[in-house]
C-alpha cells in the first residue's frame, strides 16, 4: 500500500516521465534570486495529467525569512491542493557560514509566515534525517513533514516522527514515498484542514497497535458498549447537513486513517484492514474529537 512521487528542479526535463506516480513536487526558487526556468512548464505537465502537485522553496538563511517566502509566493497563481515546502537544508556555500541558532530560527519564521499568508494550503517542511536529529530542536514542521532518508526502504525512514511524505532514493532523480493508498487520498488530504490530520508519532502508531490486539466493542474509558446506531446517526446528520468544508474534512478524516493503516502496517506488519477497522472504532468512541484518545459516546445533537 502506498503511492508514489518524485520531486524535480531544474535538472530534470520539462515533462519527466511520470509513469507509476501520484504526486509531484517541483522546485520553484532559492534564496531571493533564483527561479527554476523549467518549473511552470513541469508543473503543468504534473497537472494535465492529474497529479498532485506540491513546490519548494530552497533558502538562503543568512537572509530575512519572509522576504524570501515572499519571492516564492509570488511567483505562482496558487490553486486549492497545491502543497507548499520550506527544503530545510543547508550543506551549500550559501548557508554554510549561518549558525545552526539562525537556521532553526529561519525554519520556524517561515513556516509559520507562509501559513500566515497561505491559510488554505498545506505547509510543510522537507529535511533529511541529520537535519531533523541534530540541527532540529523543535520538532515543528508546519503542517507536515516530509523526511529524506535515502538508501532506506521506501516508507521506512528510520524516524520516530510522523510523517506524510518519505524520499527514500536521489538516484538517478529524487523518489518519494507516501503511505496514502491513493492519489484521490493523498487529493483530499491536500484539500483538506491540517487539524483533520496532523503526522502521527511513532507512540500514536504504537498505541493503535496495541488496540488493534485488545479491540473490543466497549469503550475503554467508560467501560459502557459503544452505541454504534448512534454514532452513524450522529455521522449522517453532519454529512447531510453541514457544508461542502465538513465533506472535506471528512474525506481528509478518511485519508488519515488509511495513512495511519498504511504506516502501521509497514513498521508492524499488521493487516491493514484490521488496522482500518479498530482506528475507525477508536474513532467513533470520541467522534466530535476526532481523536485515537477514546472519551465517550456522543448525543447527536440538533
Amino acid at each position: 500500500m502506498g503511492i508514489h512521487g518524485q520531486d524535480w528542479a531544474s535538472y530534470q526535463s520539462d515533462e519527466p516521465s511520470l509513469a507509476g506516480l501520484d504526486f509531484v513536487f517541483t522546485k520553484i526558487t532559492e534564496g531571493l534570486g533564483y527561479t527554476n526556468p523549467r518549473w511552470v512548464r513541469q508543473r503543468d505537465h504534473a497537472k494535465r495529467h492529474g497529479l498532485v502537485w506540491g513546490a519548494y522553496h530552497y533558502p538562503h538563511m543568512a537572509n530575512d525569512p519572509e522576504r524570501e517566502a515572499d519571492f516564492f509566493l509570488d511567483q505562482a497563481a496558487w490553486q486549492p491542493g497545491d502543497i507548499l515546502v520550506l527544503d530545510w537544508e543547508g550543506y551549500d556555500n550559501a548557508n554554510a557560514g549561518v549558525s545552526k541558532a539562525r537556521q532553526r530560527a529561519y525554519k520556524e519564521d517561515w513556516l509559520r509566515y507562509v501559513k500566515g499568508r497561505m491559510p488554505g494550503h498545506r505547509v510543510g517542511m522537507y529535511c533529511n534525517a541529520d537535519y531533523w536529529r541534530n540541527v532540529d530542536t523543535t520538532s515543528y514542521c508546519g503542517d507536515f513533514l516530509w523526511i529524506a532518508t535515502a538508501g532506506r526502504r521506501a516508507g521506512d525512514p528510520g524516524i520516530k516522527a510522523g510523517w506524510m511524505f518519505h524520499q527514500y532514493d536521489d538516484n538517478p532523480v529524487d523518489k518519494d514515498y507516501c503511505p496514502l493508498p491513493s492519489r484521490e487520498d493523498l487529493r483530499a488530504w491536500a484539500l483538506g484542514s491540517p487539524e483533520d490530520d496532523m503526522p502521527l508519532s511513532q507512540a500514536d502508531l504504537d498505541a493503535v497497535a496495541t488496540a488493534v490486539w485488545r479491540h473490543t466493542e466497549t469503550n475503554a474509558a467508560t467501560g459502557r458498549p459503544v452505541d454504534m446506531g448512534a454514532v452513524m446517526a450522529w455521522m449522517d446528520k453532519v454529512h447531510n447537513n453541514q457544508t461542502d468544508a465538513v465533506a472535506r474534512h471528512i474525506a481528509a478524516t478518511q485519508a488519515a486513517v488509511n495513512a495511519l493503516a498504511a504506516q502501521l502496517g509497514q513498521q508492524h506488519g499488521v493487516d491493514t484492514d484490521t488496522v482500518v477497522a479498530a482506528v475507525r472504532q477508536a474513532i467513533a468512541d470520541a467522534v466530535i474529537n476526532v481523536d485515537i484518545h477514546v472519551t465517550g459516546t456522543p448525543t447527536p445533537t440538533g
